[in-house]
């Protein structure tokens, strides 16, 4: 078996290896254009000026930058001006909002690198956040710099990047607590170590960048102290029928070509399937409310799902049909009250909206999973 270390040594050729690469490495080129053209001012450590990182995240047509994070620019902008002042960050919002993917973005314009990262769960540990132990060297050598193995928040304060904190919520209280000194001191005690090595400072870009979802809310509820050290973003769901439609055509066709598939997905197809999603969430102000988030990224995944079956199926693009067989999936994770709501969606709603594709995607009902 061969085990590719890192993206520098798979080179160019083999990034189309991987299945998502890092920010980092999916826009380089951009990067690498914003860093030799970026004559503004910088906070201490950042590898690009605010005006610069807001352009890799937003676009510039001009420039050949391209849109990577659809939303409210002003968020982007309290986003970089809460990091340059060394205040954490913390992204809240529904599932499926691009919370990690704005703050993989910034880690990647501000650091560049957006890799050191928490994957925050029932399991994590203190260890896994701050530091542990080679237990080989330990018993033989005893504590020392050599068998001392950082985790994401050493190396981030020791090389002065940012950290990204994925779903800290869904940490037990006492792990998320340990963060608390480190955003107070910007220093990692080592009680193990004696002398200069048992101190690690932050370097000038270190900083934090949490995510929670809203649906997590109550499960391990963030302690006051926790919070004061963070400044609070909601990321809202897409407003626009249009921008998320455009979201949903661009980032399934991507996934359709690396999955193999020739035809890119018909946008009179991705129109009906964005406009259910957008209806089973907009039900909720009737009392009808999806216990399953219908986020734009869930749609994402459903055109994927769509395209793929109607391509290694039948060798077609895919079909109003398809969109059906496809939904269940998503309808029916937290509860089956969903899947009877999205099928009297498909009944007595998709009937009365005008187009041949909501009127197939009515006549496909019965392929709705029970």
């Amino acid at each position: 078996m061969t085990v590719t270390a890192g993206f520098g040594e798979a080179g160019e050729a083999g990034e189309a290896m991987f299945q998502r690469p890092p920010a980092e490495v999916r826009h380089a080129d951009e990067l690498a254009a914003l860093r030799a053209d970026d004559d503004d001012p910088r906070p201490p450590g950042w590898k690009l000026s605010l005006r610069a990182a807001r352009r890799f995240i937003v676009g510039d047509e001009q420039a050949g930058i391209s849109r990577k994070f659809v939303g409210n620019v002003s968020l982007v902008e309290r986003a970089l001006v809460t990091l340059a002042t060394n205040r954490g960050l913390m992204l809240v919002g529904e599932p499926g909002t691009a919370k990690s993917l704005l703050s993989e973005l910034i880690a990647a314009a501000v650091s560049g690198s957006s890799a050191l990262t928490v994957q925050g769960g029932a399991a994590t540990t203190e260890d896994q956040i701050k530091y542990s132990w080679n237990y080989a060297l330990l018993v033989s050598e005893g504590p020392s710099a050599r068998s001392l193995v950082p985790a994401p928040m050493l190396r981030g304060m020791a090389e002065g990047r940012i950290v990204r904190f994925e779903e800290i919520t869904r940490c037990p209280l006492e792990v998320q607590d340990c963060l608390l000194s480190l955003l107070s001191d910007r220093v990692i005690t080592v009680p193990e170590l004696h002398g200069p090595q048992g101190l690690v400072f932050a370097r000038q870009g270190f900083n934090v960048i949490a995510t929670a979802n809203t649906r997590d809310r109550g499960v391990n509820e963030m302690s006051a102290a926790l919070k004061r050290r963070f400044n609070f973003e909601t990321v809202f769901p897409i407003a626009d029928f249009e921008t998320e439609l455009d979201l949903v055509e661009a980032e399934s066709a991507t996934l359709l070509r690396q999955s193999g598939v020739e035809p890119p997905p018909r946008r009179d197809v991705l129109e009906v399937l964005v406009g259910t999603f957008r209806e089973l969430r907009g039900t909720a102000a009737q009392g009808e409310r999806m216990s399953t988030v219908m986020s734009t990224a869930e749609a994402v995944s459903v055109a994927h799902a769509v395209g793929v079956r109607a391509w290694f199926l039948r060798g077609e693009p895919g079909a109003a049909a398809d969109v059906v067989a496809c939904l269940a999936g998503t309808a029916a994770k937290d509860s089956p009250e969903d899947l009877a709501r999205l099928r009297r969606f498909l009944e007595q709603e998709a009937r009365r909206r005008p187009g041949p594709q909501w009127q197939a995607l009515h006549e496909a009902r019965h392929l709705l999973a029970d």
